[in-house]
């Protein structure tokens, strides 16, 4: 078995599921898949049963009874791979937008000293983000900027959703305390490594808006993450 389990939910993405898949068992470095299913109303779930008989010991699905949010999707990720021997632990979502070549260069920070390591659209005030209209842009260009002023933490992507986090590090965050379901979560996650005192490195990626399939934002989401900003900042973590 491997050290890396990368973490995939799905909701309806039956158009990306089985490219995604292939394309990450084809990279030279070896990695396991979890994808958590929100009971897709397409087939997106029967065509991850089909490709278990092909990928046996690599390939798994977890099932939910229905679309109950990203950040639990990940939460219920972490457990299964915390309850297993994975080492390094992905977040990537199943529409090609996060680029799976990146997986290693993701793996490889964290081999080599970080805690978490972020794909970055961001990195150093550049903007590597392709066929996004240009509102999605501004306003996730300036949400991490946001975050940064309002935080305090040096992350150029906070709101990224294509990270690596390493064992230790899950295992010393409480889930149960994690507030977030939407892009906060991702937000909340970082800051709370941040605060913890882990090593965050960030990897530029060039971003590319889905092809197929349709997104799952939503201005709910966005305003979870907006105003969640402020229970993050004030959040006593000495009880932590």
């Amino acid at each position: 078995m491997t050290d890396c389990l990368v973490i995939i939910p799905t909701y309806k993405e039956q158009e990306n599921i089985e490219n995604i898949i292939r394309y990450v068992f084809n990279l030279e470095k070896e990695f396991d898949i979890l994808i958590i299913d929100d009971n897709s109303p397409d087939d997106t779930a029967k065509i991850v049963k089909r490709l278990i008989e092909e990928f046996p010991n690599r390939l798994y699905l977890e099932e939910r009874k229905g679309k109950l949010g990203l950040g639990t999707a990940y939460l219920h990720g972490f457990r299964w791979a915390l309850e297993r021997d994975y080492e390094y632990i992905f977040e990537m979502d199943a529409d090609f937008s996060h680029p799976p070549k990146s997986l290693i260069d993701l793996y490889n920070t964290c081999k080599q000293g970080a805690d978490l390591s972020i794909g970055s659209r961001y990195l150093d005030g550049k903007i590597s983000v392709v066929n996004w209209p240009i509102g999605r842009v501004i306003m996730s260009y300036y949400a991490s900027v946001y975050v940064r002023k309002m935080l305090g933490m040096k992350v150029c992507d906070a709101t990224a959703g294509f990270v690596c986090y390493t064992r230790k590090l899950l295992e010393r965050i409480d889930f149960d305390k994690v507030q977030f379901v939407g892009y906060a979560f991702q937000i909340e996650m970082k800051y709370t490594a941040w605060k913890l005192g882990y090593k965050i490195k960030e990897v530029p990626i060039i971003f590319t808006d889905r092809v197929l399939g349709q997104s799952k934002m939503s201005m709910k989401i966005f305003k979870e993450a907006f105003f969640g900003i402020f229970s993050l900042k004030f959040r006593n973590w000495k009880k932590y």
